[in-house]
């Protein structure tokens, strides 16, 4: 099969654009309290607003991807993602930028529902899982970058050097003291860009294999009366909490008890937590090739608990590398649980699939629950209750009894033995 180059690079862009767009509440936190005068519990339904369309969004667009093409569901999607960035753009306030970020994440949910498949057959099955990695070190490396953005805007802004075009043009749109706001205009432009882009673009016809496809409501229902389901989608659920839950409140923290400036010290250490992240997974790729995957995933987990207790009761210091180093060693959580969750059940992947995903509400929930604590006992007790996802995710190292374990190269010969 001939590979589509230009097609895996919008793919490749996609994935980019949605950690663009997904991982920078983070940073933007300590501004958002400030310009609103909001409580810790408040801030928390910040994550809360967009990852809760994860949740209602996963399983519904699985199904209308088997009914309307990858081209008109990604066009919806942007069109969620650039309603919801241009309404928050003109009237900045705190209920909108909540109905804003849950417009934005169903639009990304959506979009991750489509581009797996169509990475499939545009760059052919064979080259899937490497392409898979350069998805992934795309979405890494948004995720990297948009801190970084974010700090370039505000200090621009704020310093009233106007001789970059676009620090003047945003200079004029943001309200006095929102230079934060700026951000999503750009936001906005992204949107727009995509969306034209997408429409210009003949797409491939994408035939979903079997265990791409959602399924009808019968098969949830079987699926959900099985208990291996539930502690799978618990896992995920654990993971996507512990990763937003570090990622959203470390700016913050950083703040509260070291004193880092948050749109410099904390944007950078925010960046660093995912810029690591995404190294991390190169690493796990090789691990993975020796080690049984339950193992790797046991020392992950219990690398990530001491980093996450330096983190927060460590030094000023040591807080600014703890922090990323959380991001290296929960780099592997993901595929090694979806891994084995799809190993742990021999049919109806797909529909199994759907219901993962739908797990990426612990995002929506692990940072609610660290600010409402926060604003009982202090942020830093608070942020105790993430060893609790860090401790499920050790136990499935145990516990999980996949039907296929991970192929892994032996070191020593048969001869050897």
């Amino acid at each position: 099969m001939k590979r589509n180059y230009g097609m895996i690079f919008l793919v490749l862009l996609v994935f980019f654009v949605i950690s663009f767009l997904t991982n920078i509440i983070g940073p933007l936190v300590p501004d958002i309290i400030k310009s609103f005068d909001l409580s810790r519990s408040m801030a928390g339904f910040l994550p809360f607003a967009f990852f809760i369309a994860y949740g209602v969004s996963s399983i519904p667009a699985g199904m209308a991807l088997e009914k309307y093409s990858e081209k008109k569901v990604m066009l919806f999607a942007f069109g969620m993602a650039l309603s919801g960035s241009l309404l928050f753009s003109i009237m900045p306030n705190y209920t909108v930028v909540l109905f804003s970020l849950f417009m934005i994440g169903m639009g990304m949910a959506v979009l991750q529902v489509v581009i797996n498949p169509l990475l499939r057959v545009s760059g052919g099955e064979e080259h899937f899982a490497f392409n898979s990695v350069l998805a992934q070190l795309a979405f890494g490396g948004a995720s990297f970058l948009s801190p970084q953005v974010f700090s370039y805007l505000v200090s621009g802004i704020e310093s009233g050097n106007h001789e970059s075009l676009i620090i003047s043009t945003l200079s004029g749109l943001v309200p006095t003291g929102l230079s934060w706001v700026s951000l999503y205009w750009i936001f906005t432009v992204v949107c727009v860009l995509m969306l034209i882009v997408i429409a210009l673009i003949r797409f491939p016809k994408v035939e979903l294999k079997e265990d791409e496809k959602a399924g009808g409501w019968a098969n949830y229902k079987e699926l959900f009366s099985n208990k291996t389901v539930w502690l799978f989608f618990l896992g995920i659920f654990c993971y996507v909490g512990l990763e937003q839950g570090i990622a959203n409140w470390i700016s913050e923290f950083l703040y509260s008890y070291h004193n880092v400036d948050p749109r410099v010290g904390g944007a950078n250490t925010v960046s660093y937590f995912w810029g690591l992240l995404t190294l991390g997974c190169l690493l796990g790729l090789l691990l993975l090739k020796f080690i049984d995957s339950r193992n790797v995933l046991k020392i992950f987990a219990l690398l990530s608990i001491i980093s996450l207790g330096l983190a927060i009761f460590g030094s000023d210091e040591m807080a600014l590398v703890a922090f990323p180093a959380c991001g290296f060693f929960a780099s592997v959580m993901w595929s090694v649980i979806f891994s084995l969750a799809l190993n742990s059940v021999s049919q109806q992947h797909g529909s199994f699939s759907g219901i993962l995903c739908s797990g990426i509400i612990g995002g929506a929930i692990m940072p609610l629950i660290v600010g409402a604590l926060a604003d009982v006992i202090g942020l830093k007790l608070s942020m105790l209750f993430l060893f609790i996802p860090l401790i499920y995710i050790l136990s499935i190292g145990f516990w999980a009894k996949p039907l296929v374990n991970n192929a892994t190269i032996s070191l020593t010969s048969k001869k050897d033995k």
